[in-house]
């Protein structure tokens, strides 16, 4: 069995941090991983669980093969919690192929940094276990290098997405500075035109007036 650790700081608040999380896929940096698909959803005391099907490519040495076995597709069961009110966020992933043999346990917590928050913490750990098979050391070896080099490839698809997101939320308030601009024009342009109407009326009145009092 093999143990691996890791901690990473995103200089961006939690929120965002947690709501990229959710987006996180696809992005240019992890293309092994194919998709996800929601399996159940539910809201318990105020925290949001969530059951999703993770769908992703998993490049073995060939020589591997004859001890584990093939697959085009590999699946993993992602059971994930998250708690507004105390700002945390926990993904538990563990594979469903290869489980004969295989046992990849891998849980992330996100929260606040305890003396920043306005930055977010990532805790991550991975527990791998090879059994059944010969040379299971160095395969666990093997394994547990990919987790440590996919984790630095998940964080920078995850700075990816947080820039997507920061895109379209400028996108947005400049799209609402526009909106209100063209608003104020509108009104401006209302008023000017009902401004001349009324002068128009007026003179047109005072001329009546006048020629009233000249007859």
């Amino acid at each position: 069995m093999k143990i691996w650790t890791s901690e990473h700081i995103f200089n961006h608040p939690w929120e965002t941090v947690t709501q990229a999380a959710w987006r996180k896929y696809p992005n240019p940096m992890t293309p092994s991983i194919i998709g996800t698909d929601v399996v159940e959803r539910r809201v318990v005391d105020g925290v949001l669980h969530t059951h999703r099907l993770v769908q992703s490519k998993w490049y073995f040495p060939k020589w591997t093969h004859a001890l584990i076995g093939t697959a085009k597709t590999c699946f993993a069961s992602e059971r994930s919690t998250v708690d507004p009110e105390r700002k945390q966020m926990v993904l538990k992933t563990n594979n469903l192929t290869f489980c004969r043999n295989i046992s990849v346990d891998e849980v992330l917590y996100y929260e606040p940094h305890p003396s920043d928050a306005s930055k977010t913490l990532l805790k991550q750990e991975a527990t791998v276990t090879v059994f059944g098979v010969p040379l299971s050391h160095y395969m666990e070896d093997l394994l547990t290098s990919t987790i440590s080099t996919n984790a630095g490839k998940g964080r920078q698809g995850l700075e990816w997405v947080i820039g997507l997101i920061n895109t379209e939320v400028k996108g947005i308030a400049r799209g609402t500075d526009e909106l209100l601009h063209s608003t104020r024009r509108s009104i401006d342009e209302v008023t000017e035109s009902a401004r001349k109407s009324m002068d128009e009326i007026s003179a047109q009145a005072a001329k009546a007036a006048k020629a009233m009092h000249i007859t």
